[in-house]
């Protein structure tokens, strides 16, 4: 679903820095101190939650409709609609009970219906109508069974789908197998209840503005105005509002948001705002503006770079001399271990850069078996403790690849390396890239040559169509299981295309990965086993250079009265974007608060997840 890789701007980008909760600061009490203003950039394209794929949305709507289940600030699953569950001793059929008394309510607040499980039912319906186009459809039907067959009208009885009501408050979904993370896929929109007759109603008018969606969430917004404002209200009928502390949310649009942001803070005119490399060392260096900033949480956005295996480039960039060097693994190789990544990431986090430095595919942190983390499994331990930059090698491996290349590629190997102009940070990274690269290997043996790409398709024209040698990549987590980082790597995504890599046959017409993939994809049953054959794959392809992991997302500086330890911790789905049981503080946390908050949701959230195997 993060296949969109998008680029977090606006209102996306703050949203996805408060992850998380704690409570020593003193907070304002009085009217005006429940009300939180921000400025963005990036405006949203519809308020259709059953159809979206994007973060800066998702941000947005999870504020409006609740899931079923959500996380807490320490990223335990809590009930939310549902108030309990239960699964059948075959892992396949899931159902849940759930709560009474929770309203739908339309943009003016006025109550319009009770939810019920058949809003659950009808929101999957909607999904799962192919001509609604719904980007987050392949979620449900890789779960849901007769979902697919549903989905490519192979079927047109959607009682035959595995999702019913079986009574007004009593949901059951059948899957096609068991599948040990579904829980943690139901706090995706797509999986988000709407009101059948609201929706039959509205017509192709549902999500095009606030007047044509349905909230039973923490906040209404009875203002929309694209590209002026949005006014966030508190939900007045919320069933769990006593944990909803902003009673009002002022967004206003600015496109220059991302230059003017600082100094409207400075001025009192707006909350919170992301300081930029650009600007983080003037506000270290003066004595008032260092007290009023702190990091930002990093994420489990994993980037890395990725060899592309098919080139379709301009002739001028030779793509059939690309093709060949590529699929030499001692070039790929030389690059791998040449590529200097905190220098890279200095463009960015000019100050912790360690702080953000990835070894693997899969972020540190994200998953675990018992207290041994998923990185440390014994495939991937020796990628997870090593820095990959190492110029002896890489130097050793660029030897090796000009003895096998010689006379079959022509040297210097031209390296199209394009990244997006609207990133500041990316274009810096790239001269960097470009510059180390070539000083390690020497411009006898390859050319970098880096080109600016204009945001507008960036994706569609660059990524997807592999008009790129070597780029920078991303992917988000879309549920807790290992297999969420798979997806970029896997035959139908839309970049990569490492399954057309040469030499790498495997069994039954599909390639060495993909088997590994299979045999980690069919164990459901012993999650310790499924961990290791995924840690297995994953170290596949970084052993064999597919792919340099390189970062974890988030990281960097804001200037904030939110306290980032008190929302909703989770690496996937829509509910870390949300305002609920965030409070304003007085002023602003600092550098030393953030580092005692972080230490002590540490060890309070350890202390949870260790109460809670007893």
């Amino acid at each position: 679903m993060k296949r969109f890789l998008i680029l977090f701007i606006g209102v996306a980008v703050v949203l996805r820095a408060f992850i998380l909760s704690g409570n020593i600061f003193s907070y304002h009490t009085s009217i005006s101190d429940r009300e939180f203003r921000l400025v963005y950039s990036g405006e949203i394209t519809t308020l259709n939650y059953l159809t979206t794929a994007t973060a800066n949305e998702f941000s947005l709507l999870a504020n409006f409709v609740d899931p079923l289940v959500e996380y807490d600030r320490f990223g335990k699953i809590q009930p939310a609609l549902a108030e309990e569950w239960t699964v059948s001793e075959d892992g396949l059929i899931w159902t849940f009970k759930l709560r009474q008394g929770v309203k739908w309510v339309n943009h003016e607040g006025k109550v319009y219906s009770p939810v019920t499980a058949q809003d659950f039912v009808d929101g999957l319906k909607y999904v799962l109508t192919s001509d609604n186009n719904s980007k987050t459809a392949n979620i449900v039907y890789s779960m849901i069974k007769n979902a697919k067959e549903y989905y490519e009208k192979e079927i047109r009885d959607f009682n035959q789908v595995g999702v019913k009501a079986l009574d007004k408050y009593t949901l059951q979904y059948t899957l096609i197998k068991p599948i040990p993370y579904f829980l943690s896929t139901l706090t995706y929109t797509c999986f988000f209840p709407v009101n059948g007759q609201f929706l039959k109603d509205v017509g192709d008018k549902f999500g095009t503005d606030n007047r044509y969606i349905l909230y039973n969430g923490p906040y209404i917004m009875p203002t929309y105005e694209a590209h002026h404002r949005r006014i966030l209200e508190k939900n007045k009928y919320y069933w769990d509002k006593d944990k909803v502390h902003i009673d009002k949310i002022i967004m206003t649009y600015n496109k220059e948001a991302g230059v003017l942001a600082p100094e409207m803070f400075l001025r009192g005119e707006i909350d919170h705002v992301n300081i930029g490399p650009d600007l983080i060392h003037e506000w270290i260096k003066d004595e008032k503006k260092k007290d009023l900033i702190r990091p930002n949480r990093t994420n489990f956005f994993s980037y890395f770079y990725a060899f592309n295996f098919n080139p379709n480039f301009p002739e001028e960039y030779d793509p059939d001399n690309w093709e060949i060097a590529v699929n030499n693994k001692n070039f790929r190789k030389s690059i791998f271990h040449a590529l200097d990544r905190r220098s890279a990431l200095l463009t960015e986090e000019p100050y912790e850069p360690e702080s953000r430095l990835l070894n693997t595919i899969t972020p540190k942190g994200f998953l675990s078996i018992g207290e041994v983390d998923y990185t440390e499994l014994e495939a991937l331990k020796k990628f997870s403790r090593e820095d990959s930059f190492n110029v002896k090698l890489a130097l050793a491996y660029k030897e090796k690849a000009m003895e096998e290349l010689r006379g079959e590629v022509s040297f210097p190997v031209k390296v199209l390396m394009p990244y997006n102009t609207a990133s500041r940070q990316w274009a810096n990274r790239a001269q960097v890239i470009k510059y180390q690269l070539e000083r390690v290997l020497g411009r006898d043996y390859i050319d970098v040559i880096i080109e600016a790409k204009s945001p507008t398709g960036f994706f569609d024209k660059v990524r997807n169509s592999g008009n790129y040698g070597l780029m920078e990549l991303n992917w988000g987590a879309d549920f807790a299981d290992p297999e969420t980082y798979t997806h970029p790597f896997k035959r139908d995504s839309t970049f990569s295309w490492i399954y057309l890599a040469k030499a790498y046959e495997g069994e039954g017409g599909y390639t060495i990965y993909e088997n590994l993939l299979e045999k980690a994809i069919a164990e459901v049953t012993d999650v310790s086993k499924r961990y290791s054959l995924f840690a297995a794959a994953e170290a596949f392809l970084i052993e064999e250079a597919f792919v340099i992991p390189y970062a974890v997302g988030g990281g960097g500086y804001s200037a904030s009265r939110i306290n980032p330890f008190e929302i909703s911790y989770s690496p996937f789905g829509a509910t870390s974007g949300r305002y609920k049981g965030l409070k304003l503080l007085k002023r602003p946390m600092n550098i030393d608060q953030y580092k005692r908050e972080l230490y002590r949701w540490q060890m309070e959230r350890k202390g949870q997840f260790e109460r809670g195997r007893e």
